[in-house]
């Protein structure tokens, strides 16, 4: 029987390993909280675009809100609103004051934080997108660059290039533990 000395990893190998695994653990947080997280919650994402929010959300995070009860927000919620009613453009704002109109309609004064005064025109509740459920900083960036067939794309690419590194990572681990069962023998 041959006595086999266990191979020593050289240090270069396990900061490889290391950083390997904490490109799979973040790419992996942030598909869950871009993509799955979202869609399971029925939330929506949005990218921030501009620095009105700053410093709580800076340019280039991705807002995740979800479905509120416009009669249950209040001053200090944040918001993603339509800019007009029924049209795309939105914005991501504070509820600074909430006033009652003449035909009892509540309407919301909104202000980014980093704006030094109340947006001009007060929000009505058929026009709020949602509440900010919560953020993730930069992530918004890929969100831009890439249109809803795209993100689909990249998700999928993402995913294939996370399993195919698993397998070989377990295909070398097989291997290692076969070579060692063999040199016992």
């Amino acid at each position: 029987m041959r006595h086999i000395r266990p191979r020593r990893r050289s240090a270069t190998r396990f900061v490889g390993q290391v950083a390997a695994w904490g490109v799979i653990v973040g790419v992996t947080a942030s598909i869950a909280a871009a993509v799955a997280a979202p869609r399971l919650a029925g939330a929506t994402p949005y990218a921030v675009l501009s620095g009105s929010m700053t410093p709580t959300y800076g340019v280039g995070a991705l807002v995740v809100t979800r479905d509120v009860d416009p009669a249950t927000l209040g001053v200090g919620d944040v918001v993603t609103y339509q800019l007009r009613s029924g049209e795309p453009q939105t914005a991501t704002h504070r509820v600074v004051a909430v006033r009652q109109q003449l035909d009892g309609e509540r309407e919301f004064i909104t202000q980014g934080d980093a704006n030094a005064a109340a947006d001009p025109l007060p929000v009505r509740p058929v026009q709020i997108r949602g509440e900010v459920w919560y953020s993730v900083p930069y992530l918004g960036y890929a969100h831009t660059w890439l249109d809803p067939g795209q993100r689909g794309l990249a998700i999928t690419v993402v995913a294939a290039l996370l399993f195919g590194y698993a397998a070989v990572m377990l295909a070398g681990a097989a291997r290692d533990r076969v070579r060692v069962r063999r040199a016992i023998v």
